[in-house]
């Protein structure tokens, strides 16, 4: 099995700042050549953001974990790391390429570590990075859907915004995925903890029209810009029994109908708030299943 590139874009808070962009992730994938061919796509690097802070900031042991990262001059890298108290933070990591770098190997994915920075641009420079350990690694289908969770929080976190609970959730779900548990319920609980804690989406269980709690045997739909409410005649969105809203409210996937309308919802949902532009690491898991 070898490594191929993933395409993924800044969030689409950030993009309106700066301007869309792509960066690299590596995801396993079969040797067939066209598969291959698929998923390697020109790319556009991103641009250094020229937004500045009024005083330079000094950050030590911050628990992070590495999103992503791609080449930046001839020896360093840029890596856009997810931390507890700060959020999403792009740094320089000076020298990284380099072979005897003691960095090339510490800033990998899904391994937690603790990191500092200095610096007053959005773009930092790294300044410490350890390995803390203490997490079982990603292997097979729970690496792609590691790598899928690093997609969402890229393009639906606005940098240098604190996501304490969200970060929680991501160590959480990571832990999760590690211990093979069933992917499809992890995933739908981290998409509505990502929606809810950046933002996007209140409480589904709140039917806006009755002003009440809504009901466990009447079907709704979700209004991405207004909320939840009873369903009509010839609904473009989807159909989700007050059942299925209870149960995502409280965790509990275990029902059939609460799986398969949850992902229905879900789905609609983030493609609502990212305008469309598709999530790369899903169609990837698309294809292999098709091979």
């Amino acid at each position: 099995m070898k490594l191929v590139c993933v395409l993924t874009a800044t969030n689409k808070n950030a993009m309106k700042e700066q301007g869309a962009s792509l960066s690299i992730n590596a995801l396993p994938v079969t040797e067939s050549k066209e598969n291959q061919a698929s998923v390697l796509k020109l790319v556009q690097r991103p641009k250094l953001a020229k937004k500045t802070l009024s005083k330079e900031i000094r950050i030590s042991s911050q628990p992070s974990f590495v999103l992503h990262s791609y080449p930046y001059k001839e020896t360093s890298l840029i890596v856009d790391v997810f931390s507890r108290d700060y959020g999403r933070v792009g740094l320089v990591a000076k020298g990284a390429k380099r072979p005897h770098s003691q960095l090339r190997n510490v800033l990998q994915t899904f391994q937690p570590l603790s990191i500092g920075w200095v610096g007053k641009s959005e773009i930092r420079t790294l300044s410490a990075a350890e390995w803390v350990g203490g997490m079982l690694p990603l292997e097979k289908s729970a690496l792609l859907c590691g790598f899928y969770l690093n997609e969402l929080l890229v393009k639906f976190l606005v940098r240098d915004e604190p996501h304490p609970i969200l970060f929680d959730h991501y160590v959480s779900t990571l832990n999760q995925l590690a211990h093979n548990e069933p992917a499809p319920i992890v995933l739908r609980k981290f998409e509505l903890n990502l929606l809810r804690e950046s933002g996007f989406i209140g409480d589904l269980t709140f039917c806006i029209e009755t002003k009440k709690r809504v009901s466990s045997d009447i079907f709704y739909v979700f209004d991405p810009e207004h909320g939840t409410r009873p369903a009509r005649q010839l609904e473009r969105m989807p159909l989700v029994i007050g059942k299925t809203l209870l149960d995502m409210n409280i965790g509990n996937y275990l029902d059939a109908t609460t799986q398969m309308q949850s992902k229905m919802l879900m789905r609609s949902l983030l493609a609502h708030h990212l305008h469309g532009t598709p999530l790369n690491t899903r169609q990837i898991l698309i294809d292999l299943q098709k091979l």
